[in-house]
């Protein structure tokens, strides 16, 4: 369910509607929402990737949430399920979105809201940070010493940050970490 929101935060708001105030318990008993939730998901990323078959930005928005997302999966042993990480991922770059005035704090809640009220993480181990720092560095986005990430500045508008610094992503991380 994490990609279904991460697709509703980056081109398809409805799916963000039909999740609003949905727990994870009555989406699995509605086979309605679960189809038009999938449904919305792979119309929107096979648009996204048919306009994109080079993967520059427009299909790079995909990897919303993902940068954190994947360090977390590695750092974890693979012990958090992918959803799981992304999750973890989306709240962080929200937060770092949030940090740099680019996203208001109402979306920057809406991602904690959403992903919790699924039953998914939204927070990671604080003394995690240095060696999430360094895996992140291994991601494909990466450009030399220079992380990059897809963030939104409103849902449905997607941009990249590729100038953060360490100190940074550290504070929106603890924002994020326990």
């Amino acid at each position: 369910l994490a990609e279904v929101v991460k697709t509703g935060f980056i081109a398809q708001p409805k799916s963000l509607d039909l999740l609003n105030n949905k727990s994870l318990k009555s989406i699995r008993t509605d086979d309605v929402l679960i189809s038009e939730l999938i449904s919305l998901s792979v119309a929107a990323k096979a648009s996204v990737v048919s306009a994109d078959f080079k993967e520059s930005f427009d299909r790079e928005i995909l990897n919303y949430g993902h940068t954190l997302g994947h360090a977390v999966e590695i750092h974890s042993k693979y012990s958090l399920r992918h959803g799981e990480a992304v999750s973890i991922g989306l709240c962080f770059i929200a937060q770092l979105a949030g940090l740099r005035g680019i996203l208001d704090e109402q979306t920057v809640n809406l991602h904690q809201l959403l992903l919790k009220n699924l039953g998914l993480p939204v927070t990671y181990s604080r003394s995690a940070w240095q060696e999430l720092f360094a895996l992140m560095a291994l991601d494909k986005k990466a450009r030399g010493h220079n992380l990059r990430f897809v963030a939104i500045s409103k849902v449905g508008e997607c941009l990249r940050i590729e100038d953060a610094i360490e100190s940074e992503l550290e504070q929106a991380y603890e924002m994020i970490s326990t």
